[in-house]
């Protein structure tokens, strides 16, 4: 007789082999200028993440564990100097994670902008208290005490040119500042906007200027007379302007003569390249298909800040929901995607080939869809309310989702990593809580929600096609069946498709023929609600979790309690 085999013994530890978290909550977000590392504020820390991979690669946090409230990096990307509302400033080695220095900002309040100038030896730092501190950061002594400001200092820049030792600031009265460091004296008052600077650029030559604020226009300025060259109205709230650099081929953004050419970012979410000689539009992005065209303030997709990365000839956005675009800066064409902040995140699946992706629902309407190697994130708009459950197929390219919107969605991945809605599914009465697919082909979809009802949607041989026309189709649902007499939790398809089981609020669970939606048995033992139902790949067996705190194994020959796995850790829930 042959001895028993040993029983099976399962890894109890498990070591974290990649993590995608949040690094960028709203705030400032800088380039190395090497075009390797991106910096980015988040609550009390600066996150350094390489670009090309999306890795983390310093968590930068101050000891006082107060928020950053700015940052900045000095343009020979040795420096990272960071500010507090503890109104403290630390002087970073950032590739070592090392703080050497720290000292009192000197500001009565937080301070809001800092600057360093061409040299990485003079660092401005703009205050709430009105008030801007020049510091030497090699001496280490404060320099200059620029008083004049009128309300938070929200941007501060020095003059590209070296020996002309001039400042530029904007505070709230919407002027712009000159001082003159060498006698500590603001010896100009640039007045054109109507409301907030937020941004200034300088032109190659040193004597241009141009500034943009919310009060949808971008000023032309002469550095040498001082005085307004050419107001562009530009019909959007901006916050970033970049001048293109001369000697550039930007033919495919309309840029056909020489002269200055700059770039906008704003609340309409697109990049707009304007001539500055003729006052004109010259090109605009296209509007993205889930951006409604007359959406003009979309606070949710306009963009808050726009950079240029000269040595990797890219231009970076950030929009209002916390996405990092990276575009090729001669043709605006898409080239990578972060997503700084996922939020609540409700379900995640493994998709692609060789598990090359993971697809994620935030409690938000928009998918997310992860590039394990490079972090590369894709955003997929179509539910109009919370997504809330995942489900994808067997062979990892088609996969499905459910949410607060009555809908589930059919997307599938394209060779080339792209994800496309192809059908949606319309019938419930509320939103869909759960889904499920076919496991041994792309053949039906199961779904369950608080109308209390199940059902089974047959999916078209169109979808597994591999060419694909555009557009997504319309599914109807092919049985319709009252399951329980509350909510739905969970469904579950079992591996040889011929059975689906339910688990409700009402205490059950339910095992249902697929091809009829026919009740084959009741699994009652539960004290409360039931969360989550899973078939076993290899038994025919149903484990059940509930609120109750229990997990219960089940027999799907007479519906009876198998057994009740002790050491099962469970808390339970309202």
């Amino acid at each position: 007789m042959a001895a028993p085999s040993p029983p099976v013994r399962f890894k109890t530890n498990y070591a974290v082999s990649r993590k995608i978290e949040p690094f960028y909550k709203g705030g400032r977000v800088q380039i190395s200028q090497d075009g390797n590392y991106m910096f980015c504020s988040c609550g009390t820390k600066v996150y350094v993440l390489c670009i090309a991979t999306g890795a983390l690669v310093h968590s930068i946090e101050q000891d006082d564990q107060e928020d950053i409230t700015t940052f900045v990096l000095s343009d020979d990307d040795q420096i990272l100097v960071t500010a507090s509302r503890a109104l403290l400033l630390k002087q970073w080695e950032w590739r070592e994670n090392k703080c050497t220095r720290t000292w009192k900002a000197v500001h009565v309040a937080p301070v809001a902008s800092m600057a360093f100038d061409p040299t990485s030896t003079l660092l401005a730092t703009g205050g709430c208290d009105s008030t801007i501190k020049v510091w030497d950061v090699i001496k280490q002594y404060c320099t200059h005490n620029l008083k004049g400001s009128s309300g938070v200092v929200h941007l501060v820049k020095f003059h590209p040119d070296i020996s002309r030792l001039q400042l530029f600031s904007s505070s709230m009265d919407y002027k712009i500042r000159l001082w003159d460091l060498q006698s500590s004296k603001c010896i100009a008052l640039l007045e054109s906007h109507y409301s907030a600077v937020t941004c200034l650029a300088f032109s190659a030559d040193r004597e241009t200027l141009v500034s943009s604020g919310r009060d949808k226009i971008c000023t032309v300025w002469d550095l040498n007379t001082r005085a307004v060259k050419r107001t562009v109205p530009v019909y959007e709230s901006v916050e970033s302007v970049i001048l293109l650099p001369e000697g550039v081929d930007f033919l495919p953004l309309g840029v056909k003569k020489s002269g200055l050419h700059f770039l906008t970012a704003g609340s309409k979410g697109i990049l707009q390249v304007w001539n500055a000689s003729t006052a004109t539009c010259v090109y605009s992005q296209p509007l993205p298909r889930h951006q409604d065209a007359c959406e003009e303030e979309a606070s949710e997709h306009s963009l808050v800040h726009c950079a240029l990365v000269p040595v990797k000839d890219e231009v970076v956005t950030v929009n209002a929901e916390h996405n990092i675009v990276f575009y090729d800066a001669r043709t605006l064409q898409f080239r990578k995607q972060f997503a700084g902040y996922n939020g609540e995140v409700l379900d995640v699946r493994f998709l692609g080939p060789g598990d090359s992706h993971i697809v994620v629902a935030t409690n938000s309407p928009q998918l997310k869809v992860f590039e394990l190697v490079t972090s590369d994130c894709q955003i997929l708009y179509g539910h109009t309310d919370t997504v809330l459950a995942l489900d994808v197929f067997r062979k990892g390219t088609l996969f499905v989702s459910c949410s607060k919107d009555k809908s589930f969605r059919v997307w599938r991945m394209k060779k080339n990593g792209q994800v496309v809605c192809v059908a949606q599914g319309l019938g419930h009465a509320n939103g869909v809580g759960a889904i499920s697919c076919s496991r041994m082909k792309e053949s039906f979809v199961v779904t369950v929600s608080q109308d209390c009802t199940i059902k089974v949607w047959n999916l078209p041989e169109s979808l597994s096609a591999k060419a694909k026309a555009a557009g997504s189709e319309s599914l109807r649902p092919r049985l319709t069946e009252k399951a329980h007499d509350k909510d739905i939790n969970s469904v579950a398809v079992s591996p040889n498709d011929r059975l689906m089981a339910t688990g409700s609020q009402d205490k059950t669970a339910k095992l249902w023929a697929s091809h009829d939606c026919s009740l084959m048995g009741v699994f009652s033992g539960h004290k409360r609600g039931v969360w989550c139902v899973q078939f076993s790949p290899v038994d025919q067996v149903l484990a059940t979790s509930s609120a109750d705190g229990s997990v219960k194994i089940w027999g799907l020959q007479d519906f009876s309690c198998l057994k009740v796995p002790h050491g099962v850790v469970l808390i339970p829930r309202d």
